[in-house]
């Protein structure tokens, strides 16, 4: 078992770790855009791909005069994020601990003692200090707000170019979602890989207990093509296969179909259904007895348990081996920037980049931390702190 693979092992239990933490900045947000760290109400269609919520008022970013200053008092605007159902774990967790700033000796939230940083500093006026922002004054409460939304990766990435949102949580590279522009189109994009996910394939609980523990490669592809429809072709029960995908133009679906069937624009006859995020797929495949989904690691528990995947000879069992990057189905989470990255967004992406953001909310997630080289490569993307 590789490095790698052990840590996922060991980290798959912590999930509940962070699972009270989202209330810690909720009433911080009181009168700012969106609802970092909270359960979000905006559902991306399900069919489309399009954002359809009506939320693009609400986190509607500043015009250049409002950038450093909102109408309240001199606040400085909040970090707006919005995008991937994949990613949302790693930064609404961020910004709930962001905007509850806790206090240097918060071992808990914080404890800058525990991750090699010399600070007495509350949590987030240490990371946005770094690039000259003052504290509040106020206990509690951080130099600027953070609002994440809750979409898709399409979504996320067409609110970052119309200057909506400041990042873009993306589950998929945006040549991928955007896979008919030039380069020289694509370059605004400015790309900030934070973690690696695994994709495993998901059944329903009476399915599993059924005995389908296993599946193929071939199986999958066979599935979502149309081609086997009844999952006793499987070695289960005579029961159709409901298989359940993402909405067109989300991350997840994105990198399924690149992954799984060769090509991010593939056709898939054998869908029922698409979701717009990893939650609606979550509850389907859970109150269903006969479905089989692909869905972010994350996602994964005892109500939708992941199955074994043998890929090219080689059987890769959960969670062992879904944390390893030799698993063919990994792949990178990113938070897109525009044309380049401000300090207030390097800011909040340097904590996740750090030990600290790592082990609080890419392992608590059971994502995969990145390698050190790589970390060091995505750091030396940033703008360098001026503090």
């Amino acid at each position: 078992m590789t490095q790698d693979s052990e840590r996922l092992s060991d980290i798959v239990s912590r999930r509940k770790f962070l699972a009270a933490s989202g209330a810690l900045g909720a009433t911080a947000l009181a009168g700012c855009s969106g609802g970092s760290g909270g359960q979000d109400t905006t559902e991306a269609s399900d069919d489309s791909g399009s954002d359809d919520s009506g939320s693009d008022e609400e986190t509607e970013e500043p015009t250049e005069e409002e950038e450093e200053s909102s109408d309240e008092g001199g606040q400085i605007a909040p970090l707006t994020a919005d995008g991937s159902s994949t990613v949302y774990p790693i930064t609404s967790q961020a910004g709930s601990l962001w905007n509850g700033n806790a206090p240097a000796d918060d071992e808990e939230y914080w404890g800058p003692g525990q991750y090699d940083i010399e600070t007495d500093k509350n949590m987030a006026d240490y990371w946005a200090g770094l690039y000259g922002f003052e504290p509040s004054g106020e206990p509690g409460t951080p130099p600027f707000y953070t609002s994440i939304g809750l979409n898709h990766t399409g979504v996320g990435l067409e609110k970052l170019e119309r200057g909506q949102v400041d990042i873009g949580d993306a589950s998929a590279p945006v040549s991928a979602e955007f896979p008919d522009r030039s380069e020289e189109e694509l370059e605004p994009f400015t790309d900030h890989i934070v973690a690696i996910d695994a994709q495993p394939i998901v059944v329903s609980q009476e399915i599993y207990d059924a005995g389908v523990t296993e599946l193929t490669l071939s199986d999958i592809q066979d599935i979502y093509r149309g081609e086997v429809e009844n999952w006793s072709e499987l070695g289960g029960p005579d029961r159709d296969i409901q298989a359940i995908g993402r909405a067109e133009g989300s991350g997840t679906d994105t990198s399924f179909r690149n992954n799984v069937l060769g090509d991010p624009d593939a056709d898939m006859p054998g869908v029922d259904s698409r979701h717009g995020q990893n939650q609606q797929v979550k509850t389907v495949v859970t109150e269903a007895d006969n479905a089989l989904a692909y869905i972010a690691l994350a996602f994964v528990d005892d109500s939708t348990p992941a199955i074994d995947l043998e890929i090219d000879g080689t059987l890769y069992e959960y969670p062992d081996d879904f944390g390893t990057l030799d698993y063919p189905l990994s792949r990178a989470l990113h938070t897109y920037t525009w044309d380049g990255t401000s300090e207030k967004e390097a800011s909040f992406i340097r904590m996740l980049l750090h030990d600290y953001g790592q082990t609080m909310f890419v392992e608590t997630a059971d994502y995969l931390p990145l390698a050190d080289e790589e970390l060091e490569e995505q750091l030396g993307l940033l703008p360098e702190p001026t503090n």
